[in-house]
């Protein structure tokens, strides 16, 4: 018997696809409401302000995300490359189903660090992970240079998120629709881990 949703479910659920949707900006709570099929009342209730239900929804789906990311990184049945390439189709994915996240991420790195890294903060946990264990592996046996893994990290994840955080300069410059520019996204999906792959192998 499947469960019914309570209202603090359906609302976050709601303000999810709204926000995608519209943007933090041009989204009023009522658009949340209506949505959720929940009086407007009820949703103060529960979350106070549109900003308040803004941070909630992100963080969660940053906390998710992470320990996505976690789960691919301690991935037994993948190589070294091929969660590269996971990686980065995990994180493309993910920033055309929540545009918003980008922003979100910065605005609280540089106003609220705690509150974000108290949700997220994994950094043993990335230098015991499996990916790091055959990133040593690889050095020995192809005797490459052996630079901090977290280069590879941080370079994949520049390549794929700033133009996400640049989405509205890029369209405005090109005339690309949204819809041309979560294709192009995809299409990145693809050349991301060739450039970086062949940054390692080039090293």
């Amino acid at each position: 018997m499947k469960k019914n949703k309570s209202a603090e479910e359906k609302i976050k659920e709601a303000a999810r696809l709204v926000f995608t949707q519209k943007g933090y900006a041009a989204t009023r709570t009522r658009d949340i409401a209506e949505a959720s099929g929940v009086n407007l009342a009820l949703l103060n209730y529960y979350f106070k302000s549109k900003e308040n239900l803004f941070d909630i929804v992100m963080l969660e789906n940053i906390k998710v995300f992470s320990q996505s990311v976690l789960a691919i990184l301690n991935n037994p049945g993948t190589t070294f490359f091929e969660k590269i390439e996971i990686l980065v189709g995990h994180y493309i994915d993910m920033m055309i189903e929540n545009p918003e996240m980008p922003i979100f991420f910065l605005s609280e790195l540089k106003g609220n660090p705690k509150k974000l890294f108290s949700k997220i903060d994994h950094r043993s946990k990335f230098k015991e992970s499996i990916m790091v264990q055959q990133w040593k592996e690889l050095i020995k046996t192809n005797k490459r240079s052996a630079f901090n893994p977290q280069h590879i990290i941080l370079n994949t994840i520049s390549m794929i998120i700033f133009p996400f955080i640049a989405n509205p300069m890029i369209r405005n410059r090109t005339g690309m629709s949204q819809e041309e520019f979560n294709t192009m996204m995809l299409e990145r999906k693809k050349l991301v881990p060739v450039w970086i792959i062949n940054m390692i192998q080039n090293n």
